[in-house]
Order: structure tokens, then C-alpha cells, then sequence
């Protein structure tokens, strides 16, 4: 058995929603650890620019949000540890043990689960196999790749619209794939990729394959109501079509609905007592930032006067 360490309130995870509980628990006088198995950040660090939290009237880049946000929290004491939970067992009145994945534990009162979301995949041909090698889910890590080439960006919503906008810093021509015949961003984004001379949308069409020989050469479209199979030739593929949550670690564990979020009430409660959920791995409407932070605040609120 390997090393045990007792902490009032363990973070499990480093975005946001985290770092927002990290604040506001240390600033309650609440002894707070925040587990995190990469670096703080999340999502958050995949993304060129933020032009949507409030307090940053002229954006700032996703980075240098989350290095303030560290600092903030950091400022009040919270503790930061690069460790991955493997299992969490016990309950409110005997504590909560954290196995970590390298044989220690970690013993707490509360849990507030802040563990975010990852992006969803095709699941057509040639993705997997040319992931890395043209098909790419970060447009921030991998947009420079692709200077004046074609690309295609899968997707409808804010972050297809962000990503194909933040694109046309490289690529010469984006072809914007949607499933439907109109975007679901909100209108300011619509409006940006609608009237942008190198974005140019594929509507009512899918994504059936993706081929080439040692990276992307080409990937094959389906239009949704016709079933007419075309190929689009480009060197990469961007692909936005929404996120699954990162509770493998709470299944079984908690009430999850039925796309895996974890269900909370309004202090950020799971049915578990002790146990918190917070940010993109939440049930909710909306998944920003602001609403990660506001999370992140409401739940360690809830562990200082619900529980501690």
C-alpha cells in the first residue's frame, strides 16, 4: 500500500470549473488539493482566443486566462498535484478515499468532480488511423500545419464556427460540413463565417470516410437527403461536433443522465452527499467558461455550508 494523506476537500481536475472551486474553497478557509493528471487548463488550452469572459472586453488567449486564474487561486493557498484518481470509495461519514495511479491515497470529506468533457469522433473510416496525420480535434495546436492548403471543418456549432474562423489565419480554403442545411452557432458567429471569402459551407452532408496513404488526401461526403457520395480533396479534416464527458470515473458511483453528465441540484450536489460535480462534466444548458467558473464557486460554497 502506498503513501495516505488527508485533505478537507480534493478538486479532481484543473479547467476552469477547478480552478474556480480551487478559489473559493481556499478563500473560505477550507483546506483544498486539486488533483489534475496534465497540465491546469482543460479545453481551455486548446483554444487560440477567448472573446466571451466577461472582464476581458478585448479577449484574452485561452493560456493566459488560465494562468490567471491559477495565480488567483494560488494567491489563497490552494494546493496543486499532479496525480490521476483511479477510484473513489467510502462515503460522508467514514471520508472518501482517492486511489491514485501510483498507489497512493488520498482521504477527504468532499469530492468535488471537475473532470470536463473531450471531444466526440466520427467513428467513420480512415479517422482513427489518420488521426494526427491531418485529421486533428485542435485547431490551436494544429492549424499552422496547414498554411495555404484545404482543409474541411465538420460541424455547425460555436466551436466549428471559432475554429474555421481561427483557420483562415493558414488554410487557403475551409470547407465547413454540416449535417443540416443552416449553423446552430449563435448569430454574431453565423455572420462572421457567412460573409468570410475563404470559408465555404457543404450543407446537408456527412463525413462517410477519411483517406490517403500516410496522411489526409481526401475525405468522402454523403448528402443526407439525396445519398449522393462525392470526394472532397483536402489535406485535413477539423472535426467539431460536440463532447463527451469525462465521467468514467463516477460511473456506478453517481447519477449520470442519459448522454453521461453528471446530474447536480442547484448547490452542485450529486446524489452522493459529499460529493460535487462541476463545469462541462455537469448536466446543464450551457457549457462556457463563465458558466465552468460559476460551478466551480457554487460547488465549493456548497461544501463549506453543506458539509464542512
Amino acid at each position: 500500500m502506498g503513501t495516505r494523506e488527508f485533505h478537507e476537500c480534493v478538486i479532481i481536475g484543473a479547467g476552469p470549473a477547478g480552478l474556480g472551486a480551487a478559489l473559493y474553497a481556499s478563500r473560505a478557509g477550507i483546506e483544498a488539493c486539486v488533483l489534475e493528471k496534465l497540465s491546469p487548463g482543460g479545453q481551455v488550452l486548446t483554444t487560440d482566443w477567448v472573446d466571451n469572459y466577461l472582464g476581458f472586453e478585448q479577449g484574452v488567449a485561452g493560456y493566459e486566462l488560465i494562468e490567471h486564474m491559477k495565480a488567483h487561486a494560488d494567491r489563497f493557498g490552494a494546493r496543486f498535484l499532479s496525480k490521476e484518481v483511479s477510484t473513489i470509495r467510502g462515503d460522508l461519514n467514514q471520508g472518501f478515499d482517492l486511489h491514485l495511479a501510483t498507489n497512493e491515497i488520498i482521504n477527504t470529506r468532499a469530492v468535488i468532480v471537475a473532470t470536463g468533457a473531450r471531444p466526440k469522433q466520427l467513428n467513420c473510416p480512415g479517422e482513427q488511423e489518420l488521426t494526427g496525420k491531418g485529421v486533428s480535434y485542435c485547431a490551436t495546436c494544429d492549424g499552422p500545419f496547414f498554411k495555404d492548403m484545404d482543409i474541411a471543418v465538420v460541424g455547425g456549432g460555436d466551436s466549428a464556427c471559432q475554429e474555421a474562423l481561427f483557420l483562415t489565419k493558414f488554410a487557403k480554403r475551409i470547407f465547413l460540413v454540416h449535417r443540416r442545411r443552416e449553423l446552430r452557432a449563435v448569430k454574431t458567429l453565423q455572420d462572421k463565417v457567412l460573409k468570410h471569402p475563404k470559408i465555404e459551407p457543404i450543407w446537408d452532408s456527412v463525413v462517410e470516410s477519411i483517406g490517403g496513404e500516410n496522411e489526409v488526401e481526401y475525405c468522402m461526403l454523403r448528402n443526407v437527403h439525396t445519398g449522393e457520395v462525392r470526394e472532397l480533396k483536402v489535406k485535413g479534416v477539423f472535426i467539431f461536433i460536440g463532447i463527451h464527458p469525462n465521467t468514467e470515473l463516477v460511473r456506478g458511483l453517481v447519477d449520470l443522465d442519459d448522454q453521461g453528465f453528471i446530474v447536480t441540484n442547484e448547490w452542485m450536489e450529486t446524489n452522493v452527499p459529499g460529493i460535487f460535480a462541476a463545469g462541462d462534466c455537469r448536466s446543464k444548458p450551457l457549457r462556457q467558461i463563465i458558466t465552468a467558473v460559476s460551478d466551480g464557486a457554487t460547488a465549493a460554497y456548497g461544501v463549506k455550508h453543506r458539509l464542512l
